[in-house]
């Protein structure tokens, strides 16, 4: 059996996402400073201010650890493999909260050697806070999660994100969308992956899939889920790691099924840029 983590880990994972969700909403709705980082990825004054704070707060409480962030990623930081790596997404859903649109979090884990050890995601719209320790479990407000139960493609309530390529090469994206839209009760796009993977874990979805994304998007999720009950695998089945490029997430009785579906469509690419 793993030591127990340092409670100062979980700690810092909540502080600092709560804090994003603070400045997030003090400035929702106001008048932004909304840059483009391509064609369709905007980045906000917001982004930068909270991103900025973490590393702060990072430096001052844990100097020896490291952190891969969206807006201030240096080249070669997203292949480390640091001994301890805090993966922090400042505002996931980016575009939704450019537009006042209120779905939108902040997500953070902190990676051991690899391993996703903790994960914390804050909603601030909602005040929900989803947390994990790995082999401890997963919460919602400080409540157990656990994910659904249903256990076919029809039955099944799914949700998928569009990376920013999209535009360039719809139709591996729309194609998959198609297939599942055919099989499924329904399929959502809300615009964030890391509520997408949250509420997988808290059973308002039953499976998720995004085939290009990156670790900031899915490393806290892919945690929650995993201690709530579910299943995450890349999107071709593979082991899951916050740097694969791709995730699928489900509540484990559909996730076969899922890969069934993708596996039958066209291959799916394994990088690329976030959730818009």
């Amino acid at each position: 059996m793993a030591d127990p983590l340092p409670p100062l880990y979980l700690a810092t994972a909540i502080e600092a996402v709560t804090r994003a969700g603070e400045v997030q909403l003090a400035h929702l709705g106001t008048d932004l400073r909304v840059d483009k980082k391509g064609a369709i990825d905007l980045v906000t004054e917001i982004d930068l201010q909270i991103e900025r704070e973490f590393r702060g707060m990072i430096a001052e409480r844990f100097p020896g650890h490291v952190v891969l962030g969206e807006e201030f990623e240096s080249t070669g930081d997203r292949d480390a493999a640091p001994e301890y790596c805090w993966v922090f997404d400042p505002v996931d859903g980016t575009t939704n909260y450019a537009h006042g649109l209120p779905i939108f979090c902040s997500s953070l884990a902190l990676e051991i050697r690899g391993e996703i050890a903790v994960g914390a995601i804050y909603d601030p719209t909602r005040r929900e806070l989803f947390t994990a320790e790995r082999g401890l479990g997963a919460w919602l407000n400080g409540k157990p999660l656990h994910v659904s139960a249903a256990g076919t493609l029809l039955d099944s309530l799914l949700v998928t994100g569009f990376h920013y390529g999209i535009q360039r090469d719809p139709e591996e994206v729309v194609g998959l969308f198609r297939d599942f839209i055919t099989r499924s009760r329904a399929v959502r796009r809300l615009g964030s992956a890391a509520l997408d993977m949250a509420y997988v874990a808290a059973g308002r979805f039953d499976g998720y899939w995004e085939s290009k994304i990156q670790p900031w998007d899915v490393a806290a999720g892919a945690l929650i889920v995993a201690e709530a009950g579910g299943q995450v695998t890349t999107i071709a089945g593979g082991p899951f790691r916050s740097r694969a490029g791709s995730v699928l997430a489900s509540n484990g009785s559909i996730h076969e099924q899922m890969l069934d579906v993708i596996r039958g469509a066209a291959p799916a690419g394994r990088s690329g840029k976030g959730t818009q």
